[in-house]
C-alpha cells in the first residue's frame, strides 16, 4: 500500500474545508433537533461565525464575507423556536439545561449531567476554576477588573450579566475596593493591585482605612456616582475610582469575584453543559458585519437587540451609536455579552487589536501582544504530530 498523507495546509484550505464541512451539513440536515443535537441551524450559525471571522478588521473589510455572516445569521433568526431569552431568564441562563423546552436561545450545547461526573470532575471543571459553589470548585480564576468597568457603566447594577459575577463576601463591614498601581522602589512600574479597607460616610464623602506596613492610614474619598456607590481616591499621588460594597474574601490579594456562568445547571454546584453557540451571537455578528458594510443603522439595531436585553431602557440611540463609535461600541458589546464562552482572544486578534490586560492577576499584567505577534498562532500538539504518518510541519 503507497498512501500518500498531506502536510498540513494553508489556513485559506482549512478554511475552504470547514465551509464546505458546514455547507454540506446545511444541505443534509433538515429534521428539527433541540439544540443538544447537530441540526441545519447550527450549521448556519456556525457559518456566520466562520464568515465574520473572514470579513477582515474594520479598517480592512472583506465585503463580501460580511454579507455572508448576516445571510447565515438571518437564516437562524427567521428558524422557529429560538428566541432571546427575556431579561430575567437571561440571569438564570446557566441554570438551564440547554434541552429545557423553555430554553429558547441555545443554538448547541454540549450536554452534561450530574452523574456523568465524580467529585474531582466537578472541582477540576469549567466552573470549578470559576468559583466555589457550596464547598466544590477551586475558585481560582476572577473576572478581571476590565470587565467588572464595562458593568459599573451602567448605574445601579442594572446589567443582567452581573448576575454570572457572584462577589464572594467576607463580611457585612461595609468597604472601599479599587484597583492601583504598583511600583517598585526604583520607581518603576510593576503591575496592579487590588486595595480594599473599611469605609466610613461622611456627609457626601468618606474616608477608607488601608493598612500600610504595620498601621493604617485613612484617606478621603469624593463621592463620584451615587447609584454605583462609586468614589474618587488620591492615593500615593495618583486618583483611582473604586466602589463601596461589603468586605470581599481575597485568595493572595485577588478579590474573589467568582464567574458562574458556567455552573448551577439544574441547580447541581458545577454541572454545565458548554453552549457552542447561541442566538444572542447571531445578532452582534449582523452587527459587526453591518459596521464593515457602513450601514450604521442596522448595524445599531442588531446590537440593540441584545444591549437592551441585558440593559432595560439601556439601548444605543443613533448620537450615540454613529460612524465614529460604532466599531468600539459593537466590541465592548460582544465582549459583556460573550464573556467567558470562548470569543474575547479570537476577537481582539481577527481584528487586528493588541491583547493587553492591565489589570490584578498571576498573569504578565504589563506584557501586550499585538495580532502580528508569533505567540497568537497556538501549536499542534505534540501528541498529534507524532501519531500522524506523514509529515506534519509544526506551526512556527
Amino acid at each position: 500500500m503507497n498512501a500518500q498523507y498531506p502536510d498540513r495546509p494553508t489556513v485559506k484550505a482549512t478554511y475552504a474545508q470547514v465551509i464546505n464541512d458546514l455547507r454540506t451539513a446545511e444541505r443534509l440536515m433538515d429534521s428539527e433537533k433541540r439544540p443538544i443535537y447537530a441540526s441545519k441551524e447550527v450549521a448556519q450559525a456556525l457559518l456566520s461565525r466562520v464568515y465574520l471571522y473572514m470579513s477582515g478588521t474594520y479598517e480592512a473589510p472583506e465585503i463580501q464575507y460580511a454579507d455572508s455572516a448576516i445571510h447565515f445569521a438571518d437564516q437562524v433568526l427567521a428558524a422557529q423556536g429560538y428566541e432571546l431569552l427575556t431579561h430575567d431568564k437571561f440571569m438564570k441562563y446557566q441554570e438551564l439545561e440547554p434541552d429545557n423546552p423553555s430554553q429558547t436561545e441555545t443554538i448547541f450545547a454540549v450536554k452534561r449531567i450530574l452523574s456523568e461526573y465524580d467529585s474531582g470532575q466537578l472541582f477540576g471543571s469549567i466552573g470549578g476554576m470559576y468559583s466555589t459553589i457550596h464547598g466544590v470548585g477551586w475558585g481560582e480564576v476572577y473576572a478581571s477588573a476590565d470587565y467588572l468597568d464595562l458593568l459599573y457603566e451602567t448605574e445601579g447594577y442594572k446589567d443582567a450579566r452581573w448576575s454570572f459575577i457572584d462577589r464572594n463576601y467576607k463580611s457585612e463591614t461595609e468597604a472601599f475596593r479599587f484597583v492601583g498601581e504598583n511600583y517598585n522602589d526604583d520607581g518603576e512600574m510593576t503591575g496592579y493591585a487590588w486595595y480594599q479597607g473599611h469605609f466610613k460616610a461622611n456627609g457626601s464623602g468618606g474616608t477608607v482605612e488601608l493598612k500600610e506596613k504595620d498601621d493604617f492610614v485613612s484617606y478621603p474619598l469624593t463621592l463620584v456616582n451615587e447609584a454605583n456607590r462609586a468614589y474618587s481616591i488620591t492615593y500615593k499621588g495618583k486618583t483611582y475610582i473604586g466602589y463601596v460594597d461589603y468586605e470581599m474574601t481575597d485568595s493572595n490579594g485577588y478579590l474573589q469575584f467568582y464567574i458562574i456562568k458556567c455552573s448551577l445547571q439544574g441547580g447541581q454546584t458545577q454541572v454545565h453543559s458548554p453552549v457552542v453557540v447561541r442566538l444572542a451571537e447571531m445578532y452582534l455578528n449582523k452587527a459587526e458585519a453591518y459596521v464593515k458594510k457602513e450601514q450604521y443603522e442596522l448595524a445599531r439595531q442588531a446590537v440593540n437587540m441584545v444591549r437592551g436585553r441585558a440593559i432595560e431602557g439601556g439601548e444605543y440611540d443613533n448620537t450615540e451609536f454613529n460612524a465614529a463609535t460604532a466599531a468600539d461600541l459593537v466590541v465592548k458589546e460582544r465582549r459583556l455579552e460573550l464573556a467567558f464562552e470562548a470569543h474575547r482572544t479570537p476577537d481582539i486578534y481577527r481584528l487586528g487589536h493588541t491583547l493587553t490586560r492591565r489589570y490584578p492577576g498571576v498573569h504578565n499584567q504589563l506584557m501586550e501582544v499585538p495580532a502580528t505577534s508569533p505567540r497568537v498562532i497556538q501549536y499542534i500538539p505534540q501528541d498529534e504530530v507524532n501519531a500522524y504518518p506523514g509529515p506534519l510541519t509544526q506551526n512556527p
